[in-house]
């Protein structure tokens, strides 16, 4: 979904639209999310792409050595790779069900099925994800990436020496930033727990909203919700997000109201305005550029065409981080 500044409603008409949704729309929700769940299976199901899934299976098969698998090669091997009844064997299913998968008439399998495959058949991590795809499910989670970032985006940070950029985690973490960025925004405390979390620090130390226009803050705040439902969702009972969530729901009801609301919009790209003790009111474009797993963003706070903010951000590359505002 997209968050739109223009949705100004104030408590009371979120607190009505709440009311009228647990006295009138409580049973429909429920009649339609049994339509939706038993519509959701199906569309899993239809979804599955059997040509491509056989395809996959089959090449997959070939490039797999019988000595890679732990069995004999064998003198009599017409085809490359393990035959389908290997497959079969190493995936704990009959011969006939894999057999059927490879001419793409079989049933969708599930999830145990495609990790049971995945393991015969040798896949890497791409190779897993790509399966469930073409079976109409959802990759498996892997493990995160946690904090560590690459030396190489940490080689692009310091090569933005005109933008402001800094690496978060896909639950708000700061893990790195560049000078400019610390000039623009300040730096981030990694002492305390979620010290580092530009949604915790949103919600839960209101000083670091000082530097954002105060009709922008709702706007903000749907942002900052949204994107970590989002991310705890992709995480799936991931005890940080899980903590963080928490904590959250506990230091602040402005965050419990719009957690409620599960809205969900993964932060791409956005304006921000920035109210700088030197260089002053600042309009940016916030660009987020997502790692392939999703897990770690570089975000680039670049001037909008036809503005002043590229001037405004020449001058902060003078100052410095002699003054600076909070990060959020």
């Amino acid at each position: 979904m997209t968050i739109d500044r223009s949705d100004r409603s104030d408590r009371s008409d979120r607190s009505d639209r709440s009311d009228r949704g647990d006295r009138g729309d409580r049973g429909d929700r429920s009649d339609r999310g049994d339509r939706g769940d038993r519509g959701d299976r199906i569309d899993r199901g239809d979804r599955i792409d059997r040509r491509e899934l056989a395809d996959f299976l089959r090449r997959s098969r070939e490039r797999v050595r019988p000595q890679d698998a732990g069995l004999p090669a064998g003198p009599r091997r017409r085809t490359p790779g393990l035959r389908r009844e290997e497959v079969a064997q190493l995936a704990g299913m009959s011969a006939d069900y894999y057999i059927r998968l490879e001419q793409a008439r079989g049933p969708q399998p599930s999830p145990q099925m495609l990790a049971a495959l995945a393991r015969a058949l040798r896949l890497d991590n791409d190779g897993r994800d790509h399966l469930h795809l073409l079976a109409g499910h959802r990759p498996p989670a892997g493990a995160t990436a946690g904090d560590h970032v690459a030396p190489g985006l940490l080689h692009l940070l310091d090569q933005l020496e005109t933008t402001p950029a800094q690496v978060l985690s896909d639950l708000g973490d700061v893990l790195a930033q560049n000078a400019m960025a610390q000039s623009l925004l300040g730096g981030v405390c990694t002492v305390s727990e979620h010290g580092r979390n530009v949604v915790w620090r949103w919600f839960a130390d209101p000083a670091n909203r000082a530097a954002y226009p105060p009709e922008e803050h709702a706007y903000y705040s749907r942002l900052h919700v949204a994107d970590l439902r989002a991310a705890v969702g992709r995480r799936s009972g991931d005890p940080a997000a899980m903590r963080l969530v928490e904590r959250l729901r506990g230091a602040s009801e402005e965050f419990t109201e719009l957690w409620e609301r599960h809205e969900v919009a993964v932060r791409r790209h956005s304006r921000m305005r920035v109210a700088h003790p030197v260089i002053g009111a600042v309009d940016l474009d916030c660009q987020v550029l997502l790692a392939p797993e999703g897990e770690q963003r570089l975000v680039l706070y670049t001037p909008p065409p036809g503005t002043d903010a590229g001037d405004r951000l020449a001058l902060l590359r003078v100052v410095g981080t002699e003054q600076f505002t909070p990060a959020t």
